[in-house]
């Protein structure tokens, strides 16, 4: 893999990895009481504009539940949660409130927001030319590095 800085490494899954299939989605596949997760970037009027948003599939509801900071993004937030309200204003637009323990935020996603929906996935989606992401690695003892989550694309889908 290529690393954010551009190096080349090579990653270890964990025995006990997650691997999540990253699937293209829209603003249709938002309903009420729908888990996600929205970076953003926040706005005068106290919104949020969505810069990204992922669905999240039932097994994986509560997965970092809240608002707050999202350093890839600068300025940014990350807030998972509950949508409620959802209204759908174009083929990908449209705003969504997402109810989180402790609060609230309301999400304007524009017209080519990029929208995926997360998948439980196997070790069959790990395909040569397949596109991941790994957001954290733990570096062991020999110098090699393992992760317990990959995020691969399916189906095309860029996983963020």
């Amino acid at each position: 893999m290529k690393t954010a800085q551009g190096a080349q490494e090579k990653i270890a899954l964990a025995d006990n990895a997650n691997i999540v299939a990253v699937v293209k989605a829209s603003m249709a596949d938002v309903k009420e009481g729908t888990f996600l997760g929205s970076a953003a970037l926040p706005q005068a009027d106290g919104t949020q504009k969505a810069v990204e948003v992922h669905i999240f599939p039932e097994q994986m509801r509560g997965t970092g539940e809240g608002h707050r900071p999202y350093d890839p993004v600068p300025g940014g937030t990350m807030t998972n949660g509950a949508a409620s309200g959802a209204t759908v204003t174009g083929v990908d637009g449209g705003t969504m409130t997402v109810k989180y323990k402790g609060g609230e935020k309301k999400i304007v996603v524009l017209p080519g927001t990029p929208i995926t929906r997360y998948e439980i996935g196997g070790k069959a989606d790990l395909k040569p030319g397949a596109r991941f992401t790994v957001i954290a690695a733990t570096k062991k003892s020999d110098g090699t590095l393992e992760t317990n989550r990959i995020n691969v694309g399916r189906d095309g889908a860029v996983p963020q």
